[in-house]
């Protein structure tokens, strides 16, 4: 190649790049377009909407910060973000807890000649995993509905407790006080266990065998494989699995919704159910959207606190 021709078959090597990364733009900008329209107009213009005083009717009156300041104020917003972090325990640290459990023992190698190539591929593990991951198909309401009939005061669980002679702890769990909050929250992690086994079991197939291997070799049983090996590999599917989860918990409405209303009093209000109660209630719909964005940021924070943690972990 002479030194006139290279600058044109760089400049035309450049040009088909260009042209490349055009058309993956024009094949990204499909979904672009919809999710700009449906996520990213809709949150600015709630936050446009949070710098106002509006019953969703009338003319709006500017308010400036004063619907922010009134988020953290009010006691009532504080206690709903305060029971969405409650919720978190529930929602994401049990179930994540859970679902180790699970997948450790659904994952025990069924001898030594399966070896570590048989983990999660063991006979009716299919049936296991329908089972568990029975409350991700359910719809959420037939889920709180359900649930709500369990923990009435003859419902299935008061039964079974007056059954084995525990008749005393009996009582209207989804309207008392002390254990509102934690009944609401044992469903989130009923509903969220098999979610995160499944992540964990997905994970666990990616691991090499020969870790396993060694690890045997080395004299470790079954509790010291999963610690020494498993809980290690996993580090990606834990963080994506807690991820998934926080949100869940943060962002709860349906399951609150049907089980108790927010009840009894304010003791399992949560900032989803707020925000659709000051908005289409109580006609406040500038203090809802600003409870909407302080939530979103709180979301935020926290996924990408979880993030830098486990990229961290990683390196």
């Amino acid at each position: 190649m002479t030194a006139a021709t290279e600058p044109r078959a760089r400049h035309g090597r450049t040009g088909r790049r260009a042209g490349r990364a055009w058309r993956g733009y024009l094949y990204v900008l499909p979904a672009a377009a919809v999710y700009l329209a449906f996520a990213v107009l809709p949150a600015l213009h709630t936050a446009y909407l949070s710098l106002f005083e509006w019953d969703g009717v009338t003319l709006g009156e500017w308010a400036g910060l004063r619907n922010y300041r009134e988020v953290f104020a009010d006691p009532a917003l504080r206690g709903a973000v305060v029971n969405a972090l409650v919720l978190v325990v529930f929602f994401a640290l049990l179930p994540i807890l859970a679902g180790l459990v699970m997948t450790g023992l659904l994952c025990l190698p069924r001898s030594s000649i399966g070896g570590a190539g048989s983990r999660g591929r063991g006979r009716g593990l299919g049936v296991y995993r329908l089972l568990f991951m029975l409350p991700q198909v359910v719809p959420l309401v037939a889920v709180g509905v359900t649930w709500r009939w369990l923990y009435g005061e003859d419902g299935l669980i008061n039964e079974t407790l007056g059954g084995i002679g525990l008749g005393g702890w009996a009582r209207a769990w989804l309207g008392d006080f002390d254990w509102a909050l934690v009944a609401v929250g044992l469903v989130g992690t009923w509903v969220l266990s098999g979610l995160c086994m499944m992540l964990f079991l997905a994970g666990v197939h990616k691991i090499d065998p020969q870790l396993y291997e060694a690890a045997r070799l080395d004299g470790a049983g079954p509790v010291r494989e999963f610690v020494s090996v498993t809980l290690p590999q996993l580090r990606g599917e834990l963080a994506v699995a807690l991820t998934v989860t926080t949100v869940a918990a943060l962002a709860s409405f349906d399951i609150v919704y049907v089980t108790t209303g927010g009840g009894p009093g304010e003791e399992t209000t949560v900032p989803g159910l707020l925000v659709y109660k000051l908005a289409f209630s109580d006609g406040k719909v500038g203090l809802a959207s600003a409870l909407g964005v302080v939530l979103s940021l709180l979301i935020l924070v926290l996924v990408y606190v979880i993030n830098r943690l486990s990229r961290t972990e990683r390196t």
